[in-house]
């Protein structure tokens, strides 16, 4: 009985703590954008000897309670690596549940969504995706298109190289149409071809579960992101991760190749 009462008090000074933090932090400048590689869904499972599927949908809790303290923080995009163009490599059971999570969450928790006033989006390559899924992203886009708050922003079926590639290819179908000269392509060309033309570049990236590498993820939006590396796998990843890495974040002078905040001598 002692016991139970001293961790209830210690649960009680977490939320506190938390909760000054949270006041704290969004005091200060929050990133406006936030996109996290979500990694170390199977290895969580297999600390525990459960199967694969179980840690991705640990995983599926954990983009909620992110996503309510990063619209609740100020954020004003969150973008999740959901699924990339690689990922299809993986056994067909994993694929098939991974493909079912979208609708799962999304069914479970879009009254959530709407009541928080996030909207949600999707970025990704529609192709072979199965219906179902297409389905989900859409109801949800449709019911939510006119809130307000943060836009919630999946990666699905998404891989950086093609969108690059898509958009030169744009381009260069401008160039051969005459409506656009070489000598008048610049980066602005390439970012309003890519599939987030429509959000700032991350101002944070965050990946969990020890990984150092970006995976084919927003290759060119993150040219001057802050990148935030973290061993806690993914359902472990919680409001005090965040704070953390939003924390570190605005500790850092954002230069931009510039001398912010720096004498030039």
């Amino acid at each position: 009985m002692f016991n139970k009462l001293l961790k209830r008090m210690a649960d009680t000074e977490t939320v506190i703590e938390n909760n000054e933090r949270v006041y704290a932090a969004a005091a200060q400048k929050v990133p406006e954008h936030i996109a996290i590689i979500m990694d170390g869904n199977g290895r969580w499972a297999k600390k525990r000897s459960l199967p694969r599927v179980a840690g991705h949908h640990e995983g599926m809790k954990t983009v909620r309670k992110i996503t309510k303290l990063a619209n609740e923080l100020g954020v004003s995009y969150l973008t999740l690596y959901a699924f990339s163009t690689e990922n299809w490599k993986r056994p067909k059971m994993e694929v098939d549940f991974l493909m079912r999570l979208p609708e799962e969450f999304l069914s479970v928790f879009l009254p959530e969504l709407i009541e928080e006033n996030v909207r949600v989006e999707m970025m990704g390559y529609h192709h072979n995706l199965p219906a179902h899924t297409i389905e989900a992203v859409r109801k949800a886009k449709e019911a939510t298109k006119d809130n307000t708050g943060l836009v919630l922003n999946f990666a699905l079926n998404y891989g950086s190289r093609a969108e690059i590639v898509d958009a030169v290819k744009n381009i260069a179908a401008q160039v051969a149409a005459g409506t656009l000269d070489i000598s008048e392509i610049t980066e602005e060309h390439i970012t309003t071809g890519l599939m987030s033309c429509d959000m700032p570049e991350p101002d944070l990236l965050i990946r969990t579960s020890g990984e150092v590498r970006l995976s084919n993820f927003m290759l060119w939006q993150l040219a001057y992101t802050e990148f935030w590396f973290t061993e806690t796998l993914w359902p472990d990843f919680g409001e005090e991760s965040l704070l953390e890495a939003i924390e570190n974040y605005q500790k850092r002078n954002r230069r931009f190749g510039g001398l912010k905040g720096e004498e030039a001598n």
